[in-house]
């Protein structure tokens, strides 16, 4: 899952000054691709990762220098190369990592803060840097799917590139050669955190809330039995809706970074959700039980969203923890299809 959101959520809360990592470019295999992040801070701590730890440790060393001259700086790792790297570790990924590192100060708080602010949203935010001849970033731009531009960016932002970008279905980061800035730049592009919704909170249901927290997604539990709805059963969920299917999915605005999955063991109470979720716009329906069960709750009430059932990815998973695994897996497949980012052109 993207590091971005835990990311943004530090720089909110902590008072110290960090430097922020991004993969620019990968040619050949590496343990992360184009636009993974993580953060240093200059008490030494880390959030996220960019390697199997065969990075990190430079970049590091590299954090004192950037945030003493606020320059940002651009490292190329080849991971190829048998000869040792800073810290006489020999690197084994087998390509070659383009690294910038950017200290977060002044008004790229700001800008960070106003990315956070969208993503919190549901909207899409598209990423645009630009460098310099000695690798440091001489503009960036943060463009919106309704074609707001926050950033420092020198100039008129290329309509070359806002159109590329509205024609582009892969949505693939990079870096990508503007002809009209005679340059390369590096493109990314931010998804709002997905979330997942539980409909029953039963000894099954605390598994999979953990593992999909701990996998990056906001996640909330919804039951109508207030002995289940526990906080001590679900620490770590943003939060738990008690209340009958009605009323629950009443309170939720849904949109399509959505899943939720249906697992009361209640058969009534699950044709209830199952009829209420198929009229609203998700991103993944998934119900768990057996396929014949599913059929029965589905007769005579037709669905208009794909219904994912058996839920979960086949891995021949026992007990609740496995089921969880099978399930997240399944969430990360689907996340990581192919996305398009819609930018509404002006009218």
């Amino acid at each position: 899952m993207e590091e971005i959101h835990r990311i943004l959520e530090a720089i909110q809360r902590t008072d110290l000054r960090s430097v922020l990592a991004t993969i620019t470019q990968v040619e050949g295999s590496a343990y992360r691709k184009e636009g993974a992040s993580m953060l240093f801070l200059e008490d030494g701590s880390q959030l996220g990762v960019l390697s199997a730890g065969c990075l990190e440790a430079h970049l590091s060393v590299c954090v004192p220098d950037i945030l003493e001259t606020g320059v940002s700086r651009s490292f190329v790792f080849d991971m190829q190369s048998l000869e040792p790297m800073a810290w006489g570790e020999e690197p084994g990924c087998g390509g070659v990592v383009h690294v910038t590192m950017e200290p977060v100060q002044d008004e790229f708080v700001d800008y960070l803060y106003t990315l956070k602010h969208y993503l919190d949203r549901k909207i899409e935010v598209i990423l645009v840097k630009k460098f310099g001849s000695d690798g440091s970033v001489t503009d960036y731009g943060f463009l919106t799917r309704d074609r707001h531009l926050f950033g420092e960016w020198r100039g008129e932002f290329p309509q070359e590139l806002i159109h590329s970008m509205l024609s582009d279905d892969s949505r693939r980061s990079g870096m990508r050669f503007v002809s009209s800035l005679q340059s390369d730049i590096f493109v990314h592009t931010y998804y709002p955190k997905p979330r997942l919704i539980i409909f029953g909170a039963g000894p099954d249901a605390r598994p999979l809330a953990a593992l999909a927290t701990a996998t990056g997604y906001a996640v909330i539990v919804s039951d109508w039995r207030p002995v289940l709805c526990d906080r001590r059963y679900f620490p770590d969920v943003e939060s738990i809706l008690l209340g009958f299917p009605e009323e629950t999915v009443g309170m939720m605005h849904f949109t399509p970074y959505d899943y939720a999955i249906v697992m009361t063991h209640n058969f009534r109470r699950d044709q209830q959700l199952v009829q209420l979720l198929g009229e609203r716009q998700l991103r993944y329906l998934g119900i768990l039980g057996s396929k014949s069960r599913t059929e029965r709750l589905l007769t005579a009430m037709p669905v208009r969203i794909k219904v994912h059932s058996p839920v979960g990815l086949v891995i021949g998973a026992e007990g609740p923890e496995e089921i969880a695994v099978s399930i997240i897996a399944e969430l990360i497949l689907e996340k990581n299809k192919k996305q398009k980012v819609v930018i509404h052109e002006a009218e």
